[in-house]
């Protein structure tokens, strides 16, 4: 149940390019984190370039206005499931929609199966529906 979020400079990817990276995305994420086919949770949002900053922490990497940071907000995951994720979502994004792997950033924030609830106001997981 990862909750997915891309931010992105307005304006750099049409609509179904956007679905594209998507789908891609939420394909990585299903092999490498073992993920279940509706665990599909994902937030595109588009900002002003003068909104977004992201630079490279001293590594040298000349970004582009197509840059895409993703968060991904998740229950624990092991570190060689992180290390996959990210090695194959760089990948994939660069070999099937040309997006540069200089306009990747990655980051992994973590909580806990209590703190979802998927609707109704009830909290699944900890009421034994999930």
């Amino acid at each position: 149940m990862p909750l997915m979020k891309i931010d992105m400079v307005k304006n750099q990817y049409k609509p179904e390019e956007i679905k594209e990276l998507m789908r891609l995305s939420f394909d990585v994420a299903k092999e490498t984190l073992s993920l279940p086919d509706r665990d599909r949770f994902q937030i595109v949002t588009q900002h002003e370039d003068y909104e977004l900053n992201f630079q490279d922490v001293g590594l040298g990497y000349e970004r582009t206005a197509k840059a895409l940071f993703f968060t991904i907000l998740s229950t624990p995951r092991p570190m060689p499931a992180k290390k996959a994720f990210t090695k194959k979502l760089v990948a994939t994004l660069s070999d099937k929609a040309g997006v540069r792997p200089e306009d990747v950033i990655i980051t992994f924030a973590t909580n806990h199966a209590e703190d979802w609830s998927f609707g109704l106001g009830k909290n699944h997981f900890l009421n034994g529906e999930l």
